[in-house]
């Protein structure tokens, strides 16, 4: 008798072990495979949550079929204590272990309200706005410009929410001045900036700030990424250009920086200063002429006068011969990594063809009949401003 009590003994161990297996193989299908979730949804983990908190909202926005199963799989691959705070976009169909993965990677939000503070050539904007978790894009709240304007409610109460998130976007050819004026504007912000950082020095690109952070820090940030891309570009740089270090390629970017916006063209706009530069040329470009005027403190706002295209100034290149002892506003990796390869051309002059590009030209007076046509174009702009 007690053989045949021991024999089913074993038989019941075996099939609950078997059971217990399939349920371990159903729950890792379950944690492994699509969720329910039929539209994006914005997941807010607060700050001092847990998994439990995580796994019952989850469940109860459908978005998981299991909180138990949820948190067992979080605890079976060890992310239960590395649940981070902030604000997560969770993807239609997205799996418990996606999701996990999600608010366990790094930290930084993925959706929700962001501050963001554009730092344009001409202004300081700031902009509000929040992630559609539908349209998987950023819908603008409110845009205002500090000192201009009333600071807008909204603003002060998103400013005030402990899971905003806060950039700095910092565009090509603004100069040093205006970045470090602008982040004096921060109200977020903290700290000084003792001294004005060299022209060229700071790299456009979108920064991520918080609240407190200091200023000279942030633009210390700045500092480093420039001059990564600068030694990079230096790097990769074309055999037998007109310039002799890093600080010239530097010098050479800005001024394409400054000569046009259409990305198309900076290749041919570099090609023409690296030709006049070999053959002796003056480099006889507007913004160096402006920034010899303005010392990168402010944007001119004004056409340039005569006497100040003849003005002697370190940056005035209808004066000096090659460059300009420094740069004349902070480039891009794109003017960068023109001024280290420039196209193969044989143009020598450009000039505005109406249409916020530039015609390009070989002879002078092929530049001639283009500057013509620019001048018509200027004409009938003021007659139709006049008229109007």
């Amino acid at each position: 008798m007690w053989r045949h009590i021991a024999s089913n003994a074993v038989t019941m161990l075996i099939v609950l072990l078997f059971l217990a297996g399939g349920v371990v193989l159903w729950g890792r299908g379950q944690y492994q495979s699509a969720g329910p979730l039929e539209e994006a949804i914005c997941l807010q983990v607060e700050r001092g949550s847990n998994m439990r908190r995580v796994s019952e909202n989850l469940e109860d926005r459908g978005a998981v079929s299991s909180g138990a199963i949820f948190r067992l799989g979080a605890d079976y691959a060890e992310k239960t204590g590395e649940l981070k705070a902030g604000n997560f976009l969770v993807e239609p169909g997205a799996s418990m272990a996606e999701i996990v993965d999600v608010v366990t990677r790094g930290g930084a939000s993925t959706c929700g309200t962001e501050v963001v503070y554009r730092i344009g050539v001409n202004r300081l904007g700031v902009q509000v706005r929040e992630l559609d978790p539908a349209t998987n894009r950023f819908e603008e709240q409110v845009a205002f410009e500090p000192g201009e304007e009333e600071t807008p409610a909204l603003y002060e109460e998103k400013k005030a929410q402990g899971d905003t998130r806060f950039r700095v976007a910092l565009a090509e050819g603004v100069t040093s001045w205006q970045v470090v004026e602008s982040l004096k504007a921060m109200d977020v912000l903290d700290g000084a900036v003792e001294d004005l950082p060299p022209e060229g020095s700071l790299a456009p690109d979108s920064y991520e700030v918080r609240p407190g952070d200091d200023r000279a820090e942030i633009v210390a940030r700045m500092q480093q990424a420039q001059e990564l891309r600068v030694a990079q570009a230096w790097q990769n740089r074309d055999e037998g250009l007109p310039i002799e270090t890093p600080e010239e390629l530097l010098v050479l970017a800005s001024i394409i920086e400054k000569e046009t916006g259409v990305a198309e063209e900076r290749g041919q706009v570099a090609s023409v200063f690296v030709n006049r530069l070999n053959r002796g040329m003056r480099l006889q470009t507007d913004p160096t002429v402006i920034y010899g005027v303005t010392e990168g403190r402010g944007v001119l706002g004004r056409g340039l006068r005569r006497s100040e295209l003849r003005a002697a100034t370190p940056w005035n290149t209808y004066v000096i011969e090659g460059l300009p002892p420094t740069p004349i506003a902070n480039p891009g990796t794109a003017s960068l990594q023109a001024a280290a390869r420039p196209l193969e051309t044989d143009y020598v002059f450009f000039v505005a063809d109406g249409t916020g590009g530039h015609a390009f030209a070989e002879t002078l007076e092929e530049h001639n009949r283009n500057v013509a046509v620019w001048r018509e174009i200027e004409a009938e702009r003021r007659e139709q401003s006049e008229g109007n």
